[in-house]
C-alpha cells in the first residue's frame, strides 16, 4: 500500500517536542477519526491502523520551516480571513513556461498585490488524455515540460519567502488510465480492480445509468466505458480516460491521503479538492453529495489539522448555497476552510446580460443569510466555462422565465449573436436538444473589449473597459477572498489560435487558456492605453479594499433598493464603519436612490454627497460610498 515518496531534502527526524505536538494533534482528533473510519469502513481496524501509522510517516516528513508555518497559522486560525488577500488563479505553461518561470515572475505577481497563488494542474498526465491536467498518471510527479517536483518544491519556499500561499488542485475523484494503479487493474494484477469499478459485463453500469446524471452527455457520453482487451467495462464520470476511484475501499482513502500529504509536505498551502460531491458512488443514487462524501471529507479535515495544521481545504463544489453550505461543516466538526462562489459568478453574467439586478439581489440575500464565518471565493472567470446554473423557478415565478430560452439568450449574448451585443466568446458542449450550452471567453472580450478593440471604437473602448472595472469592483465588495484569473488584471482578449491545434480544438475552454502576453502587459503603467486603464483602475480598487475594514470578512453585509432594476445595492458595515457600493448593470447613465442616512465620501474616484437620495451613475459605473457622518 505504501507509495515511495521522493521529497527534495531527507526529512528531519522530529524533535521530542515535536513529536509531543503531534501526539497532542493526534489525540485531539483520535476518537472522532477512529469512528468515522470504522463506521465508513465497517470495523477494518488494520485499515485504521495502518491509516494512522501513515499520518505519522507524513508527519516526520515535514521540514522544520513547514512545522513553524503550522504553529503561526494555528496561533491566527484566521490568518487567510484577512481582507489584503488577493488571488490569482494561471497556467504555469501559459503564464512562464515552467516552474522556474513562475519563479522568476514572483515580482510580477507581487506587482500585481497577490499573494495566493493558484496552479493550474501541472502533476504529471498523458498527452492528449489530460481534460487540462485533470487526468493524473502520478500524483508525484510534475508534467516533465513544467520542471520536477523539486522545482514545485523551490517555488513554494520562495512564494513562502514572499508571503505568498501557493493553492494546487488535488483531482481525487479518479486517475489517468496510464496510473500505475490502473494499468495494474487493467492487467488483472490482485487488489487493484477493486480500487476502480470494474464490471463483467453491463447489467450493473446500465442500473447506475437509470439515475447517475452524464457529466458530458456530448463530449463523453454515459457514465461507463467498455475495456476491449480485458472485457470488462469501468465507471468513467467524466471521459474514458478518467477512471473513477472507489473510496468504499480503505486503500484507495488511505493511499490518496498520503498523496494529499506529501503534496503538503512539498509546501502547497491550499488543496483544492476537485469534484469532491462525486467521490462516492452508491447503485440507485445520483452518486452526488451523499453523507459519505461529508465522512470523508471531515476526516480530511482532521487529517490536516493532526499533520499539517496551516494547509487549507478549497472545495470545488459547483451548486447553489443551500447545497454548497454543508460542504463547510459545522462549527464543532468542520469540512472544507474554503468554498467557490460559483453561482454568484454565474448569475453575475446573466445580470451583465439582462441588466436587471434582481435575481443578482436575490442570490446575495441567500448568500448573506449564511453565517459569515462561511468564507467563499469570489471570481469573475476561471479556467473552466460558465455554467448558466442560475435559479430558474425563481425567475419563472417572477418573471415567467423559460430555462432553456434563457440559456440560449445568454449563450447568444455573450457569444455576440444577439442584437445590440458587443461581446465574444464561444459555446462549450454545445447541446442543441437540451439547449444547455456552457460559455467561454475571458472576461475582458465577454466586456466588449475585444470587440471596440477590433472596430478601433474610442467610445465602445471606453465602454467596455468601464464594465469590465465595474464587474471587478463587484467582485471585490463581496465577502471573502477575490481571485483574479491570469491576464485579467491588463485584459487580456480571447485566444483563437487553440482552433488550430489538433489536440485541443474540440474543447473550446481552452479560448481563454491562451498564453500570456507580456508585451502587451508591459504597458500596464501607461494611463493612455486600455492595459494600463485596466491594471491602474484595479490596483486602485485593490487598494482600497487593502486600506478599509469595512470590506472585513466579519461584516454585516445586505442588499437594499436603490430605485432601478439596474443599479444593485450593497451595504458592508463594520465595527462602526458603513459602506454603501451602487453598482450600475446598464449601458445608460443612471440615476440610483438609497434610504442610508449621513453624509458620504466616494472612496475610487473622489467626490462628497451629503445624502443619497440622487446619485449619478455613469453606464457600467459604480461607488464606494463611505459614511463620514451619521
Amino acid at each position: 500500500m505504501k507509495q515511495k515518496a521522493t521529497a527534495k531534502q531527507p526529512a528531519a527526524k522530529a524533535a521530542p517536542a515535536d513529536a509531543a505536538l503531534f501526539e497532542a494533534r493526534l489525540a485531539r482528533h483520535y476518537d472522532e477519526l477512529k469512528w468515522l473510519y470504522c463506521e465508513l469502513y465497517h470495523g477494518d481496524i488494520a485499515a485504521f491502523d495502518y491509516f494512522v501509522s501513515m499520518l505519522r510517516r507524513s508527519w516526520a516528513d515535514r521540514k522544520e520551516d513547514l512545522r513553524a508555518q503550522d504553529i503561526r497559522r494555528e496561533a491566527d486560525p484566521d490568518w487567510y480571513r484577512r481582507r489584503d488577500l488577493l488571488g490569482m488563479m494561471l497556467y504555469t505553461s501559459q503564464f512562464a513556461g515552467t516552474l522556474k518561470g513562475v519563479e522568476a515572475r514572483i515580482p510580477y505577481l507581487k506587482e500585481c498585490g497577490v499573494n495566493y497563488l493558484h496552479l493550474m494542474p501541472l502533476l504529471e498526465s498523458p498527452k492528449g488524455r489530460s481534460d487540462g491536467g485533470y487526468a493524473v498518471s502520478d500524483f508525484r510527479k510534475v508534467q516533465p515540460e513544467l520542471g520536477t517536483m523539486a522545482d514545485l518544491e523551490y517555488l513554494a519556499d520562495a512564494c513562502r519567502a514572499d508571503g505568498m500561499s501557493l493553492c494546487l488542485d488535488f483531482v481525487m475523484n479518479h486517475t489517468s488510465e496510464d496510473h500505475e494503479w490502473a494499468k495494474k487493474a487493467r492487467a488483472g494484477v490482485p487488489g487493484y480492480r477493486e480500487r476502480y469499478f470494474f464490471y463483467d459485463s453491463w447489467d450493473i453500469p446500465r442500473e447506475f445509468e437509470k439515475t447517475v446524471p452524464q457529466v458530458f452527455p456530448t463530449t463523453a457520453p454515459g457514465s461507463f466505458t467498455w475495456l476491449v482487451d480485458c472485457r470488462q467495462a469501468v465507471m468513467t464520470s467524466f471521459y474514458p480516460y478518467q477512471w473513477d476511484l472507489n473510496y468504499a475501499n480503505p486503500v484507495v482513502f488511505n493511499d490518496m491521503t498520503e498523496n494529499l500529504l506529501y503534496l503538503a509536505n512539498r509546501g502547497i498551502d491550499i488543496i483544492r479538492l476537485d469534484a469532491v460531491p462525486y467521490i462516492w458512488k452508491e447503485l440507485g443514487t445520483d452518486c452526488r453529495n451523499l453523507p459519505q462524501v461529508h465522512t470523508l471529507v471531515r476526516m480530511m479535515r482532521m487529517v490536516c489539522e493532526i499533520v499539517c495544521p496551516s494547509v487549507l481545504l478549497l472545495g470545488e463544489v459547483v451548486m447553489e448555497p443551500a447545497k454548497v453550505a454543508p460542504y463547510f461543516g459545522t462549527p464543532d466538526k468542520p469540512e472544507c476552510h474554503m468554498l467557490y462562489n460559483v453561482t454568484t459568478m454565474a448569475t453575475t453574467w446573466h445580470t451583465l446580460a439582462t441588466g436587471d439586478v434582481s435575481l443578482l439581489r436575490h442570490q446575495m440575500d441567500a448568500v448573506c443569510a449564511l453565517p459569515r464565518d462561511f468564507l467563499f471565493l469570489n471570481y469573475l472567470r476561471c479556467h473552466d466555462d460558465i455554467g448558466w446554473g442560475l435559479d430558474y423557478p425563481w425567475l419563472k415565478e417572477h418573471f415567467g422565465t423559460d430555462e432553456v430560452a434563457h440559456k440560449k439568450f445568454l449563450n447568444d449574448w455573450f457569444t455576440g449573436h444577439f442584437p445590440g451585443s458587443d461581446s465574444r466568446g464561444e459555446r462549450y458542449n454545445d447541446d442543441p436538444r437540451l439547449g444547455d450550452a456552457r460559455l467561454c471567453g475571458t472576461t475582458a472580450s465577454l466586456c466588449g473589449v475585444e470587440a471596440a478593440d477590433y472596430e478601433l471604437d474610442p467610445f465602445k473602448l471606453e465602454r467596455s473597459v468601464a464594465c469590465d472595472l465595474m464587474l471587478h469592483a463587484w467582485m471585490l465588495t463581496q465577502s471573502g477572498i477575490p481571485v483574479l484569473y491570469s491576464g485579467d488584471e491588463v485584459g487580456q482578449l480571447n485566444d483563437y489560435s487553440y482552433h488550430l491545434d489538433d489536440e485541443k480544438r474540440e474543447d473550446s475552454r481552452y479560448l481563454h487558456r491562451g498564453a500570456f502576453q507580456w508585451d502587451l502587459a508591459a504597458l500596464r503603467h501607461d494611463p493612455e492605453t486600455r492595459q494600463g486603464k485596466q491594471f491602474i483602475g484595479l490596483r486602485r480598487l485593490e487598494a482600497v479594499r487593502d486600506a478599509e475594514p469595512a470590506f472585513d470578512a466579519w461584516a454585516d453585509v445586505r442588499t437594499v433598493d436603490t430605485g432601478s432594476p439596474h443599479v444593485l445595492g450593497v451595504v458592508r458595515q463594520y465595527k462602526g464603519r458603513k459602506l454603501v457600493a451602487l453598482f450600475n448593470f446598464s449601458d445608460q447613465f443612471l440615476t440610483a436612490s438609497c434610504w442610508e442616512p449621513g453624509a458620504f465620501r466616494e472612496l475610487v474616484y473622489g467626490g462628497r454627497f451629503d445624502d443619497l437620495e440622487r446619485v449619478e451613475l455613469y453606464p457600467y459605473g459604480f461607488v464606494w460610498l463611505l459614511q463620514t457622518e451619521a
